[in-house]
């Protein structure tokens, strides 16, 4: 919505004249470092936007946004808390990290083999085995949106030897697999070119465009195969830069460059790539951003194993952040702006305290 935009009455929400509404000097509170995104018109006794709101920025992926802020009533102070759901609108378009991923699949390849789109970083996709069913990273997109406005579907380019399927696994979450439909032959054509189209459901509906450049090689045989299916540690709030995290393990039963691991981070959220970071030769994930328990308590990261002609697997990484009592209390003094007479009763209220504190639990009391 833009500045000045009405949205709601606050006076009608009180109960209370316009004229009443002005002489108590209506208005809004927000703690020390925060932003002021809405305001009071005295006039109307409608609630406006005194600053453009961004979901994406105020709340990220969570699922529900809500700013939280104060109206403040004078003679007698009087102080309501306001919550104000930010609903998703379709302002982001579906982007892909690249502009081009590389995709080099043996010509012994079968009908029917698949090649998963699963999110991964740009890295190219190295010589392939032909078994069946084989499974190779492309690029997925993203979408800063939520909900139905965030990616639903992809769309392939008509062509003579893939066709794309869409997948949805047991947690919700959406793939693309890109299945040979045909055999290839390297004789015949050497490489081809796809565009591969990401669509979100919001209306206007919005795309995003990544090129496929398919490269027909010869085989190779084994992917690499992760320790653990999953791998989780904890991080005190403000650890230190470079501080080890976890290290992820994998092995590759090939020999040669066709056993030699690497490591890269398949999905991860723009938080998360600036708080940590992998060495893609020995998998270990250290600290490379300012922790604070309060911005996140937990972090999910999808780390791909990819030998050296491409085959890849992927396993999660969870880091729980805990609590570090690194807030003070912050006290809030809220007060008439008119003077107390000399002669004001025992007991009148003069001023109102409000304490809070940002830590969580034990830390917060």
């Amino acid at each position: 919505m833009k500045r000045g935009s009405v949205i709601g009455n606050i006076a009608k929400d009180l109960g209370l004249t316009l004229d009443i509404l002005s002489a108590r000097k209506a208005r809004i509170e927000t703690e020390e470092d925060a932003r002021r995104y809405c305001d009071v018109s005295l006039r109307s006794g409608e609630l406006i936007v005194a600053e453009r709101i961004d979901r994406e920025q105020h709340c990220g992926e969570k699922p529900s946004c809500v700013l939280k802020f104060d109206l403040l009533l004078e003679s007698p102070l009087e102080l309501h808390r306001v919550s104000l759901q930010i609903q998703d609108i379709n302002d982001n378009a579906p982007r892909f990290p690249t502009d081009i991923i590389k995709l080099e699949i043996s010509e012994s390849a079968d009908k029917g083999a698949r090649y998963r789109v699963a999110a991964a970083h740009d890295e190219d996709i190295g010589q392939n085995a032909a078994d069946k069913g084989a499974r190779y990273g492309v690029d997925a997109a993203h979408d800063n949106d939520i909900g139905q406005n965030a990616v639903q579907t992809y769309r392939l380019q008509s062509n003579g030897h893939f066709v794309f399927n869409v997948q949805t696994t047991s947690a919700g979450d959406k793939y693309g697999e890109l299945i040979l439909d045909k055999e290839l032959d390297r004789e015949e054509q050497h490489e081809m070119k796809l565009l591969l189209t990401a669509l979100d459901g919001g209306s206007p509906q919005r795309s995003g465009t990544v090129v496929i450049h398919v490269t027909v090689l010869d085989a190779n045989d084994n992917a690499p195969v992760f320790s653990q299916a999953v791998y989780e540690a904890s991080l005190p709030e403000n650890a230190p830069l470079k501080t080890h995290v976890i290290t992820v393990s994998a092995t590759d039963a090939d020999e040669g460059v066709n056993g030699e691991v690497t490591y890269g981070l398949s999905r991860i959220s723009d938080k998360s790539s600036k708080l940590f970071s992998l060495d893609g030769q020995t998998g270990e994930i250290i600290v490379s951003g300012d922790i604070d328990f309060e911005e996140g308590s937990k972090y999910e990261i999808f780390v791909q194993a990819k030998d050296g002609y491409g085959l890849s697997s992927n396993t999660k990484v969870i880091i729980s952040i805990t609590d570090v009592n690194d807030n003070a209390p912050v006290i809030a003094l809220k007060s008439s702006t008119n003077p107390v007479p000399e002669n004001v009763s025992p007991g009148t209220e003069v001023g109102l305290i409000n304490v809070q504190d940002r830590d969580s639990e034990k830390n917060r009391k």
